[in-house]
């Protein structure tokens, strides 16, 4: 592998494919060019450690090592056969692949996937007599095929575990928010550390610990036990040290309030629990409080929340939501706040018109991220004054 120019592909999700383009331009990555849910780019190794350990909304980093075209089982198989995989795991690895297969000829990715599992094993009991184990839960080396139609991709997954698992999830709430959508959505919404953050329907409190995470300028997987490059042959464990050391030099100071509602006791304690594993409580703040009892109380104010909606959690849409906009409107003056929700009916009942709408995927939901603007008087007078 050339060290030097990398080609990389990283995934993101559905919509924060910008988001995630600026972030490589910043840790460094060159000739950046956005795909649909994935940003592929090229750097150095440097870089390749740095952007697993620093990007925000990447959820895997995929180096490629083999391209070609494959018309039948037979010549997939022959292929892979004939290359040479102990450049990239040796006999005493263990290794596990991921698929995804989008292909007439090559229907079901389950096949596909146990086809290349023979080959590499092949391979290696044909050239060694010895053969690398397979190992799904935490192998040594990942790899992941990509078919689509006939064309065949293979890459060395860098990341290993997806890279929302930052590691300070000690609990999890009743449809708690993947973290890296959390901080998609908070980099969309504009926050940047500067001024305050509410979020008055915390959960399990992700929105709060990537506020907090984006506002002293944390690595994102500063609580990460590993990644699957440290497997690798070429691994550079003092540069990738060197690395970790000067992302951690660069953390910030921050004068703002960071602060959560809830009116649920036990999912107060499972945001605790997060809070404290993120080694976040002098900066996060939570308290039981019903946001429709709330009052503006930090100036200047963002607000991001994933209110509950029907297909997670049981409430009465129309009524809610209406208590949502009549709450921004009576208690909330001059609050910039957005909000994701799947019901698209309900959130009608806000009763004021969003600003922006952004389609994102939560799971499997379509969403929409919409943003509030709440102004005292009308817009009109907010823009005079502003003059």
């Amino acid at each position: 592998m050339d060290t030097e120019n990398i080609k990389i592909q990283i995934k993101t999700f559905f919509g924060l494919e910008q988001i995630l383009a600026e972030e490589i331009k910043k840790l460094g990555g060159r000739n950046v060019e956005i795909k649909n849910r994935a940003v592929n780019c090229e750097g150095d190794l440097g870089f390749l450690y740095k952007v697993n350990y620093s990007a925000r909304t990447a959820l895997k980093i995929l180096v490629p090592i083999h391209e070609f075209k494959a018309f039948n089982q037979h010549q997939f198989y022959d292929r892979l056969f004939k290359f040479p995989w102990e450049d990239f795991l040796s006999v005493d690895q263990s290794f596990a692949i991921d698929s995804t297969v989008n292909s007439e000829t090559f229907k079901h990715s389950q096949f596909v996937t146990l086809k290349m599992k023979d080959a590499i094993v092949d391979y290696f009991q044909d050239k060694f007599k010895r053969r690398p184990n397979v190992e799904t839960r935490n192998p040594d080396i990942k790899f992941h095929l990509h078919i689509d139609r006939e064309l065949v991709m293979i890459s060395l997954d860098s990341s290993g575990d997806p890279l929302f698992k930052r590691g300070y999830r000690r609990e999890q709430g009743e449809a708690p928010i993947n973290e890296v959508l959390a901080s998609g959505m908070l980099q969309l919404a504009g926050w940047n550390g500067k001024g305050n953050f509410l979020d008055p329907m915390c959960g399990s409190g992700t929105l709060l610990i990537e506020a907090a995470m984006i506002a002293l300028d944390l690595p994102a997987q500063i609580f990460r036990r590993g990644f699957a490059f440290q497997n690798w042959k070429n691994y550079d464990a003092d540069l990738f040290s060197k690395i970790k050391e000067f992302r951690i030099n660069r953390v910030k100071q921050f004068d703002g309030k960071i602060v959560g509602y809830d009116i649920d006791g036990k999912m107060l304690n499972a945001a605790k629990a997060n809070i404290d594993a993120a080694e976040m409580e002098d900066v996060i703040e939570i308290k039981k409080q019903n946001f429709f009892d709330s009052k503006k109380e930090l100036f200047p104010l963002l607000m991001v929340f994933n209110p509950p909606y029907d297909e997670r959690i049981s409430i009465n849409d129309d009524d809610f939501y209406k208590k949502i906009g009549d709450t921004f409107k009576t208690n909330y003056p001059n609050t910039l706040a957005w909000l994701i929700s799947s019901d698209l009916e309900a959130v009608k009942k806000i009763g004021l018109r969003p600003s922006r709408k952004i389609k994102l995927f939560n799971g499997k939901l379509e969403t929409r991220f919409l943003q509030y603007e709440m102004y005292e008087g009308t817009k009109k007078i907010h823009k005079l004054e502003n003059q």
